[in-house]
């Protein structure tokens, strides 16, 4: 089953896959599909087999480790059947896990772009547990969206890391992982970040759109 956001016949299609913990209509889910359909997008949100069974009173399941979903994720490609343009992605471990299939829908000429929306570069309090080296090769352009007090992996953490040059990354001043801020100490609401990244996204997606046509 999938959530749709914006308009059917969108130049580009993005399919969203939800975090570890929430899902795919969670409150954050919700606010960044909506605003990426503002911005014009076609917006597919899906859940993985562990989520949709919490739905069906099977009990709480936890998530299984994330290399596990890549063949869910490859499935979700395959039954959503986009027409056009499609960019993959996802909000945390969901955006995790569509970068590590990224490269084979990639040069298949399946997608053609990468968005992750707070990328868990480690889980929080353990930085010395990364989990980006599939990024340092990754060949999909990418742009991951990052709150500058991610507690998955904060501006000054990241500066650190090696990424690939296809990756992009714009950082939402004092946001943590939902991307929000705190409005007092930032100057900045979430709408604010919200319609940067749809604005930003917009913006990555074009060029990637004309540059495949």
């Amino acid at each position: 089953m999938f959530l749709f956001d914006g308009p059917d016949k969108a130049d580009v299609t993005i399919l969203l896959a939800h975090g570890a913990g929430a899902a795919m209509d969670s409150p954050s889910m919700t606010a960044a599909a909506e605003a990426l359909a503002g911005a014009g997008f076609r917006v597919a949100r899906f859940e993985f087999d562990y989520m949709a069974a919490r739905r069906t009173g099977a009990g709480r399941t936890p998530p299984p480790r994330a290399e596990k979903l890549n063949p869910h994720y490859l499935a979700a490609v395959d039954a959503l059947g986009a027409e056009g343009a499609l960019v993959i992605g996802g909000k945390s471990m969901g955006g995790r896990v569509a970068s590590m299939v990224a490269d084979t829908l990639f040069e298949a000429g399946r997608i053609c772009g990468l968005l992750c929306l707070g990328y868990p570069f480690h889980p929080p309090d353990k930085p010395e547990q990364l989990r980006t080296g599939h990024l340092a090769d990754l060949r999909t352009p990418t742009l991951i969206v990052q709150g500058t007090r991610d507690e998955f992996g904060t501006r000054e953490e990241v500066s650190t890391y090696r990424l690939s040059p296809r990756i992009d990354v714009l950082w939402l001043e004092d946001g943590d992982h939902d991307l929000k801020p705190r409005k007092r100490i930032s100057g900045f609401s979430a709408a604010d970040h919200l319609g940067t990244m749809a604005e930003t996204t917009s913006a990555w997606a074009g060029r990637l759109h004309s540059a495949g046509r």
